[in-house]
């Protein structure tokens, strides 16, 4: 009896290592607009969406995050810079469009129907990274103050402004691109002038903190390799 729990031992010992090789699940920290496309590049991690300046703010006061996928370059930088993060490194590419409604009732045909007196537009708070975008393109246009009159709410993401539009609460939102194609039959894009494009790189980093560094690497690996980039081109996204 001995003997055989003797054994036992010796192969539950044995078998331990075995089972820590095992590749961890790790949390990916990205953007809300990343929240169709991740999952289809890996499923098996731990994913949290969320606009990108509050999943930074998280990761600053000590979020379990292994990665952090922003939907800019400054906020992965800045936390690269605090200590944070590894450095980071653009992914992928974006661009802005309007969306409106499949019915369109407010008849919008440019960015500059949105100055139009009783258009309501939705867009993101300054700080997040698509509400950034958007004041780039309305100061770039000169119309800023005209807009501005008619935005009836600034979200925190990019998910709530297409959220709101497709609902039909209001008649124009400003989303990324690869938004609008979530919700095809749901609303309408109009494109925003070349000119006052604004340039969207995605970033992504290695958090400081992460206790699956090896792993979190391999990720974002994956993301920039064959896989990551070909779910990111059939989700709309640009190369990087």
């Amino acid at each position: 009896m001995r003997l055989a729990l003797a054994v036992l031992a010796v192969l539950a010992i044995a078998a331990g290592p075995a089972a820590s090789a095992t590749q961890p699940t790790i949390t990916v920290y990205a953007a809300s607009s990343l929240t169709n496309v991740f999952p289809k590049i890996d499923p098996n991690e731990s994913y949290s969406f969320a606009g990108s300046n509050t999943l930074a703010t998280q990761i600053e006061q000590g979020a379990p995050a292994d990665v952090f996928a922003s939907a800019n370059m400054t906020l992965p930088q800045k936390l690269h810079k605090d200590g944070f993060c590894g450095k980071p490194i653009v992914f992928t590419r974006n661009k802005l469009v309007i969306v409106v409604p499949s019915a369109n009732p407010a008849n919008i045909k440019s960015i500059y129907g949105l100055t139009k007196s009783g258009v309501s537009v939705d867009i993101a708070a300054p700080k997040v990274p698509v509400g950034a975008y958007t004041q780039h393109v309305l100061k770039k246009l000169n119309i800023t103050d005209a807009v501005m009159k008619n935005v009836v709410s600034e979200e925190t993401d990019v998910r709530s402004v297409l959220s709101k539009v497709a609902l039909g609460e209001v008649d124009a939102g400003f989303v990324y691109r690869t938004d609008a194609r979530t919700v095809p039959d749901q609303v309408k894009v109009v494109k925003i002038p070349a000119a006052a494009q604004p340039i969207i790189r995605y970033g992504i980093c290695v958090v400081s903190g992460s206790a699956y560094k090896d792993a979190a690497r391999a990720f974002i690996n994956l993301v920039l390799g064959p896989t990551g980039q070909k779910q990111l081109l059939k989700a709309g996204f640009l190369s990087p």
